[in-house]
C-alpha cells in the first residue's frame, strides 16, 4: 500500500520545483541579457538609421538562424550533461582547451567594455561619473555572486532587469510612433536587399549566438540539474525561448529609433541611441536609455563573467572555488576600465577575432558530436534530422562569420 508524502516532503517538493522553474527562467533570460549589452544597442540602432524600415528583415531571419544554432547547442550540451568545453574534449581531445581559451579572452576583453557600458549608463541616469559607475556597478555583480545564495540571486536579477528593459524600450517605442505598418511590410518584402542587408543579418546572428552567449544559459541549465534525455522539451523550449526574448527586445528597440529617424531626426554619431531616446522623450528619454544602458551592461557583465569561469571549472568544481574564480574575472575587467577610461580599441580588435572563431569552431564540433558520439547522450535519445539539417545550414552561415571576422581583424592590424 502505497504511503502519502509527510508535509514536510511535499513542502520541499513544491520548494525544489519553484527553484527549477527559477533556474529555467533564469537561463532564458541569462542568455538573453548576455545578447543584449552596448554592443547591442549600438548595432540596432545603427542599422537602423541605415536600413530603415527594411531592417525587419534583418531581424526576423537572424531570430530564425539564431533559433537553429541555439537548439542545436543547447540539446546537445543539456542531453549530454556535458559543458560546451568538456563535450569538446570528448569529440576532439584538446578541442575543449582551444575553446576554453577563446571563450575565458574574448569575454575578459569584452567584459571591460560591459563595465564601461554600466558607467556610461549611470552617467546618462544621474549624470555620475563613468568611472566611478563601472566602479559601483562591478560591486554590485560581485555582490551577486558573494550571496549566499548566488544561484537564486542571479536567476532573479537577470530576469527582473531583462523585464526592465523591455517595458522601457517599449515605452520609448510607443512615444516615437514608429510606422509599424511599413516595418510589417519590410519583413516579407524588404525594400533595401542589398549588401547592407547581408551585413545586417551577419553581425544580427554573431552578436545574438556569437562568443560566449550561445553557451551563457546551457551552462546555467546545467547547474540547475536540468539535463538529460528526459528533459529534452523543456532544454528546446528554454533555448527559443531565449531567442525570443531577444529578438522582442530588438524589435522594441528598432521601432523606438524607427519612429524617430523616420521623422527626419538626425541622429548623433557620437551616440546615436541615446540622442534617438532623447528625442522621443525629451530628458525622460535620455534618463530612460540610462536605465537600459546600465541594465544591458550590467547583465552582461554577469552573463560574461558567469559563462567564462564555467569553461574554467568543471562539475566538481567546489562553489567557492567558482565564486573565487568570477569576483576575480570582474575585478579584473573593471580594475582595466577604471585604469584606462575605457575598452582598449586594440585587444577589442583581437577579441572580435575571437568571438568570430568561437562561433564556427564550437557549433562545428557540436555537430560532430551529433554525428560521432551519439553515445554521450544516452541510448534514449535520437537528434532529429530535421534540427540537424537545420544546423547545417546555419553552421555555413558561422563559416561565413567567422571569415568576415578574420578579414576584418586582417584589415584592421595591417599596415
Amino acid at each position: 500500500m502505497a504511503t502519502s508524502a509527510s508535509p514536510a516532503e511535499g513542502a520541499e517538493a513544491r520548494a525544489a520545483l519553484r527553484a527549477r522553474r527559477s533556474a529555467l527562467l533564469g537561463a532564458m533570460f541569462l542568455m538573453a541579457t548576455s545578447a543584449i549589452g552596448p554592443g547591442f544597442i549600438t548595432q540596432t540602432t545603427t542599422f537602423t538609421a541605415k536600413l530603415g524600415a527594411a531592417f525587419a528583415f534583418a531581424i526576423i531571419v537572424s531570430i530564425v538562424v539564431d533559433i537553429a544554432v541555439q537548439m542545436n547547442v543547447w540539446r546537445v550540451v543539456g542531453v549530454s550533461g556535458l559543458r560546451a568545453h568538456e563535450l569538446a574534449n570528448s569529440v576532439v581531445p584538446g578541442a575543449g582547451w582551444l575553446l576554453t581559451i577563446l571563450v575565458v579572452v574574448g569575454g575578459l576583453v569584452f567584459n571591460i567594455g560591459n563595465v564601461a557600458g554600466t558607467g556610461l549608463g549611470l552617467d546618462a541616469m544621474i549624470g555620475l561619473d563613468p568611472r566611478w559607475g563601472g566602479a559601483l556597478s562591478a560591486l554590485v555583480a560581485i555582490g551577486i555572486f558573494l550571496s549566499h545564495r548566488a544561484g537564486a540571486a542571479l536567476d532573479r536579477i537577470v530576469v527582473v532587469l531583462g523585464l526592465v528593459m523591455i517595458v522601457l524600450t517599449a515605452f520609448v517605442a510607443v512615444t516615437s510612433h514608429p510606422p509599424v505598418g511599413e516595418a510589417l511590410r519590410n519583413v516579407v518584402m524588404p525594400s533595401n536587399t542589398g549588401p547592407a542587408m547581408l551585413g545586417a543579418i551577419t553581425t544580427l546572428v554573431g552578436g545574438t549566438v556569437g562568443g560566449y552567449i550561445t553557451y551563457a544559459g546551457a551552462h546555467r541549465l546545467l547547474d540547475s540539474g536540468t539535463t538529460g534525455p528526459e528533459n529534452v522539451g523543456q532544454i528546446s523550449r528554454s533555448s527559443i525561448t531565449g531567442i525570443v526574448i531577444t529578438g522582442i527586445m530588438r524589435i522594441l528597440l528598432f521601432l523606438a529609433i524607427l519612429g524617430v529617424t523616420t521623422a527626419g531626426v538626425a541622429l548623433d554619431p557620437a551616440n546615436p541611441a541615446a540622442s534617438a531616446f532623447e528625442h522621443a522623450a525629451g530628458v525622460l528619454g535620455l534618463r530612460v536609455f540610462g536605465v537600459i544602458l546600465w541594465a544591458a551592461a550590467i547583465t552582461s557583465v554577469i552573463g560574461a563573467s558567469y559563462t567564462s569561469v564555467s569553461f574554467l571549472t568543471t562539475r566538481s568544481t567546489s562553489q567557492r572555488t567558482r565564486t573565487i574564480l568570477t569576483v576575480a574575472f570582474i575585478a579584473v575587467c573593471t580594475l582595466a576600465f577604471v585604469l584606462l577610461g575605457q575598452a582598449p580599441v586594440t585587444l577589442l580588435v583581437f577579441a572580435g577575432l575571437f568571438n568570430g572563431i568561437i562561433l564556427p569552431l564550437g557549433f562545428t564540433l557540436i555537430l560532430l558530436a551529433i554525428w560521432r558520439r551519439r553515445d554521450l547522450f544516452g541510448g534514449a535519445y535520437r537528434h532529429p534530422m530535421w534540427l540537424t539539417l537545420a544546423g547545417v545550414l546555419a553552421w555555413l552561415l558561422t563559416l561565413w562569420l567567422g571569415y568576415v571576422a578574420v578579414s576584418e581583424f586582417w584589415v584592421k592590424v595591417s599596415p
